[in-house]
């Protein structure tokens, strides 16, 4: 569950889409996008420290698999459901109408800024034990289930090892502004698409969209 803010209006803020702010009844001055980069710097830091003080043995290479893991678009998106933040979020009703409580991107941008919001208001210290609560209970199946693997590298192998060829992506939709760009990218072997993703960069939807084809695979 959400802690309770000592400052709601921080709360209010991170719970405020930009297309909110084009609408009267939300009555918003400030949307959540400032929010959201603080809280992503945070998020970086705190599973950081998390890893580095569990793994003391681990190398650099494999604990930044585990934080790309914990961290991902989809793994934040389910923790933002889970604490029922799309249903809160203000935004416009065309926003809204497409999808926009449900948006993965949305989601996990939203998570971030409430990350960010929390910050401000009650510290770091209060910032590791919301994620303690929400985010860091999912490492032991990360774990067990090998999902820090890098999934490009595991489709190609499979895709290859079933004689089907190389997969090839390709960026179908880029949306919003240039320092907060939501990229959608297709995953396909020859003509046959396998797969779809997002994320805030061409890598990171590259990987949504190979996570999505070994699903069906």
């Amino acid at each position: 569950m959400l802690p309770t803010f000592k400052d709601p209006s921080l709360l209010d803020i991170a719970l405020t889409h930009r297309s909110a702010l084009n609408e009267r009844q939300h009555r918003a001055v400030e949307s959540n996008e400032r929010l959201e980069f603080l809280g992503d710097a945070v998020l970086e830091l705190a599973t950081t420290k998390f890893l580095y003080a569990k793994f003391p043995t681990d190398s650099e290479g494999v604990l930044t698999a585990y934080r790309s893991a914990l961290v991902k678009t989809t793994s934040l998106a389910e923790i933002a459901t889970t604490l029922g933040l799309g249903e809160q979020l203000k935004m416009s009703k065309g926003e809204e109408a497409t999808g926009g409580r449900s948006n993965i991107s949305l989601l996990a941008d939203t998570f971030e800024a409430v990350l960010g919001a929390l910050y401000l208001d009650q510290g770091f210290k209060a910032c590791e034990k919301f994620l303690q609560a929400n985010l860091f209970t999912q490492l032991d199946k990360i774990l067990v289930e090998q999902l820090y693997k890098d999934p490009k590298s595991e489709l190609q192998e499979k895709v290859q090892s079933q004689g089907l060829g190389t997969p090839t992506y390709e960026v179908i939709d880029e949306v919003g502004p240039d320092h907060d760009k939501v990229f959608t990218v297709v995953v396909s072997v020859g003509k046959k698409k396998l797969g779809e993703g997002t994320g805030k960069s061409k890598q990171l939807a590259q990987q949504s969209a190979a996570e999505q084809a070994l699903q069906k695979l």
